[in-house]
């Protein structure tokens, strides 16, 4: 065998049957890209899953679902590991690297309910369950009548709690539904005028130890331009802002030819204040983009409600 090819590679993923379906997808997209390759998945479970009775911005946020793998990269059990790009942190630091982002499935915020057909049909009162301060804020802004309560849990987990009766309504991404199969589960998309999706939302991206050039080498057919440089923008809004769970931040860019558009929102918790930015310029400079829609967020007094929900960064 060539010594410019890989002959075995061992995923690490988070159990969870979303995860599996995205390690899945890189599986079978690398063993067709190297037949001979030996393709394995190591199967994790993280801080992240187990956590199910409190909201991620109170044990520790997205980090959570990355930690495990991560040392299953450092002690040389895997040598890659897929992520949902949005929880991926996006401070991330040496000795990882980020070398691939993939074609972004749909990345706009998805309407569950067995009774209802959208948000503007819900009564007052109805409870609409979430996992996201960034959903909740918008949410509560628009439609404050609503009884918004936290809903933690796999995917499965969370149309079983709707299932049951315990809600009358939850949002969840609608690329988790699309890729299980369960489109048919969405009653709505919600655009992204009313719920603005969360940086990385819709991505999946492949983490490997910043060392390995190789694999980089061997993973970069497996990248798309345009949603990597989406995705650098939006990362950079994150960036800037010290994006957490603790604050309800959205970021979402497009591209259309060489121009990349981003649009940035920070909300109070409740809903009572949202300000926004929108940057455009060329896709070549996305980091900078998504870096001027966050200080322009910051001169919009985004840094009072930042002080307020990360009282470090004041």
């Amino acid at each position: 065998m060539s010594m410019s090819n890989p002959s075995r590679l061992v995923i690490a993923t988070r159990a969870s049957r979303l995860a599996l379906w995205q390690a899945e997808h890189v599986q079978a997209r690398l063993r067709a890209l190297y037949p001979q390759c030996e393709v394995s998945l190591l199967k994790m479970t993280t801080r992240g899953d187990q956590i199910l009775d409190r909201t991620l911005s109170k044990v520790g946020g997205k980090g959570l679902f990355v930690k495990e793998l991560e040392t299953a990269l450092l002690d040389g059990r895997a040598d890659l590991a897929v992520h949902s790009l949005k929880d991926v942190p996006v401070d991330l630091k040496t000795p990882f690297s980020l070398p691939v982002v993939m074609e972004r499935e749909d990345p706009r915020d998805a309407f569950v309910s067995s009774r209802y057909a959208s948000l503007d049909d819900l009564p007052e009162g109805a409870v609409v369950g979430t996992s996201s301060l960034r959903r909740e804020a918008q949410l509560r802004a628009r439609y404050p009548g609503l009884d918004v309560r936290p809903l933690r849990g796999n995917l499965d987990t969370r149309l079983g709690k709707l299932d049951k009766g315990d809600y009358d309504a939850i949002i969840l991404a609608a690329a988790g539904l699309q890729r299980l199969g369960l489109p048919e589960r969405i009653r709505a998309l919600i655009e992204p005028a009313v719920s603005l999706p969360a940086a990385g939302q819709g991505a999946l991206g492949i983490e490997i130890l910043e060392s390995r050039s190789d694999l980089a080498q061997w993973l970069q057919p497996l990248g798309n331009a345009d949603t990597t440089a989406c995705a650098l923008a939006e990362r950079a809004v994150s960036r800037v802002l010290g994006g957490s769970c603790q604050v309800p931040l959205a970021a979402y860019a497009q591209v259309q030819g060489d121009t990349l558009s981003v649009q940035a929102l920070v909300a109070e918790p409740d809903g009572t204040r949202i300000v926004r930015s929108q940057k455009s310029g060329k896709v070549g400079d996305a980091v900078g983009l998504g870096e001027a829609a966050a200080h322009e967020l910051l001169a919009q007094g985004a840094d009072a409600i930042l002080a307020r929900l990360l009282p470090s960064s004041s």
